[in-house]
């Protein structure tokens, strides 16, 4: 058996000096925020609603806390569409968690902005992440809850997220990120949900006068139809926008001769 090989010091200080010159992870660029457009009906309430709120919020609770919040009450509120399957409750139910989801989803920004503790890149990947699963949870829901016809469902599910992914890309391009489109935005979508869960609950069977379809199948196609508009309409103007700016010249095409 042959003895085992001692590493010469020469040798040593070699593979030293190699780990020694690895570089560290080098950090990225300094992030800037896209201009936040948020002009829905209730933005400004709702803006100051957030300040007063972020302003008393206890110091032992931060924004991680409150996007935990949003995120597990978009679940419950999914869950709950499920429930009410069997049983009305759990559309009132469905209500309280998105409320709960209100709160979370909206004052986790707001309170880092407030306390000067923001992470924006983290902040935003997060936030937009989890409102896709957000949304997954939720359509889920309702497709099982037997309120609306699972292919409406899962039309809006994919309403949504073509209308996101065009907000996110338009974040990264122009600078501009768009939070409501045509004065709608999450919390107009969250009360809208409240009130067709109150009418539900009252009157299952409910109808929209002149309609044979259940309310939240016309509904939903309804908002189908309207995101969709609104994802085209942003793709065109925003596709037009960014040729203008980055028209190429006429290139010149070196001669043969």
């Amino acid at each position: 058996m042959n003895p085992p090989q001692i590493a010469q010091p020469s040798a040593m200080k070699k593979i030293s000096t190699s780990a020694n010159s690895t570089k560290p992870f080098p950090r990225p660029p300094k992030f800037k925020n896209a201009t936040r457009l948020q002009n829905s009906f209730t933005a400004a309430t709702e803006r100051k609603a957030l300040l007063w709120l972020a302003a008393r919020m206890p110091p032992s609770i931060n924004s991680d806390h409150l996007t935990l919040l949003g995120f597990s009450a978009m679940f419950l509120a999914g869950c709950s569409y499920a429930f009410a399957r069997w049983n009305p409750w759990g559309l009132l139910l469905a209500t309280l968690f998105l409320a709960l989801n209100w709160l979370g989803d909206s004052l986790d920004g707001t309170l880092a902005r407030v306390r000067n503790r923001q992470r924006p890149r983290y902040g935003f990947y997060v936030d937009h992440m989890i409102d896709s699963f957000g949304a997954l949870f939720l359509m889920g829901g309702l497709a099982a809850s037997g309120y609306i016809d699972w292919r409406i469902a899962t039309g809006l599910l994919v309403a949504f997220l073509l209308l996101s992914i065009e907000s996110y890309l338009a974040s990264y391009t122009l600078g501009i990120f768009r939070l409501s489109f045509a004065k709608f935005g999450p919390t107009e979508i969250r009360i809208l949900l409240g009130i067709a869960n109150a009418v539900l609950f009252f009157l299952p069977a409910a109808r929209i006068p002149g309609w044979s379809h259940r309310l939240l199948d016309i509904c939903g196609a309804i908002a189908i139809v309207a995101m969709t508009a609104m994802a085209i309409f942003a793709a065109v103007s925003h596709t037009l926008t960014l040729y203008r700016q980055e028209t190429l010249l006429p290139s010149k095409v070196p001669s043969l001769q």
